[in-house]
């Protein structure tokens, strides 16, 4: 099957999907399998969102193709920085995003395909919709050894993991989602799912490592799109629907409406690290000065993502006292974030007598303290 172009799905989205309220409407009654245009993490779980929300999934059930531009994806209820390496994250421009399911956590690229399976509550059924990617590999490279596990996830070679899964299960509605891995960066995703930060204590829900593989290096000869359209032929085969596969444009609120404001709130500060559940740091770490060794302890909790309680221990007479109780109780609400605690000491900072140790000293526990965020 050949992918409709952009240009003429344009049209057709005009004519096909647009509806005064729902936004949605299939010429095949049933099911409906749409793919975003859009590589971006959230702008495509936004419309996961919008089609939970708002299609009417009793009378049609849909799969959802998407990728993402490199991402790394926690759920609902997990912790980055037990999670991921939120540091590196930053120096290679690679984005957090969080799901409204649950699970663990996943890294994106363009090497990795997304499918969400929509359904109503009833009928969601995570198993099937594993076999039926299973049986579309299968179908499509009949020598791959792939199978789905107890744990939902797809293996490849009965040792390597290809594919996650993770589900949000509403009143009526229903999703389940997971990945494919075809040629993802395993350096990139090795490296940004390791957290660096020590001393974190949370109930947090963690993840649970694997090894993994890409398909095409079991078969070099695949291709994404060949994959999807495999998908997307087995998917229409079992619920007796049209195959064609539709795109549609993530930004688009004359097919969406509001799906605009749901994007924005991904992205927010509050749903990417204050939803996190709380947790406590407790740690010690070495400051090298003028070929001395300091022992520092620290401890926090953070709540809703902010410092909710603050002790930092140094040693006797490195910093006056008053500065350092000054720098606890300014911590204390603020977000446990790089970019506040830099800002917050850099303005402490400033109503401090104009010493050139002091503010090297000073700078040192910077640099360190920000290092744990």
């Amino acid at each position: 099957m050949v992918l409709p172009s952009l240009l003429k799905n344009c049209l057709q989205l005009s004519c096909i999907l647009r509806t005064p309220k729902a936004g949605f409407r299939s010429t095949t009654s049933g099911g409906l399998i749409i793919q975003s245009v859009s590589n971006d993490v959230y702008q495509n779980l936004a419309v996961e969102d919008w089609i939970h929300d708002h299609m009417d999934l009793e009378n049609q059930q849909v799969l959802f193709l998407w990728r993402n531009s490199p991402a790394v994806v926690i759920g609902r209820h997990q912790n980055p920085w037990q999670e991921c390496n939120l540091r590196l994250m930053r120096q290679k421009n690679i984005k957090l995003a969080r799901r409204r399911s649950g699970g663990g956590t996943v890294y994106h690229d363009l090497g990795n395909i997304n499918l969400t399976f929509f359904t109503t509550r009833k009928k969601y059924e995570r198993m099937a919709n594993l076999k039926l990617v299973v049986k579309a590999l299968k179908a499509l490279r009949p020598q791959l050894e792939v199978h789905v596990t107890d744990r939902y996830d797809i293996l490849l070679d009965k040792q390597y993991k290809i594919s996650g899964t993770a589900a949000k299960l509403g009143r009526a509605a229903a999703y389940h989602h997971c990945t494919l891995l075809c040629n993802a960066d395993k350096f990139v995703l090795s490296s940004v799912l390791k957290s660096p930060y020590k001393g974190i204590k949370s109930n947090a829900t963690p993840s649970v490592s694997a090894s993994v593989k890409n398909l095409f290096e079991e078969d070099p000869s695949l291709t994404s799109e060949m994959l999807l359209d495999a998908i997307a032929e087995e998917y229409a085969m079992q619920h007796q629907i049209d195959h064609r596969i539709t795109l549609i444009n993530p930004a688009d609120e004359t097919v969406l409406p509001g799906i605009s404001n749901k994007t924005k709130e991904l992205q927010t500060w509050e749903w990417l690290y204050g939803k996190t559940p709380k947790f406590s740091v407790s740690t010690c770490f070495n400051m090298v000065y003028k070929d001395s060794v300091l022992d520092v302890e620290v401890d926090m909790d953070v709540k809703h993502g902010r410092i909710d309680a603050c002790n930092i221990d140094l040693p006797e007479q490195w910093l006056p006292p008053a500065l350092c109780s000054e720098l606890m109780k300014n911590l204390t609400g603020s977000k446990f974030c790089p970019n506040e605690t830099t800002m917050l000491m850099t303005a402490l900072l400033r109503v401090c007598p104009q010493d050139d140790e002091l503010h090297s000293r000073w700078n040192l526990l910077c640099e360190n303290l920000t290092m744990l965020m």
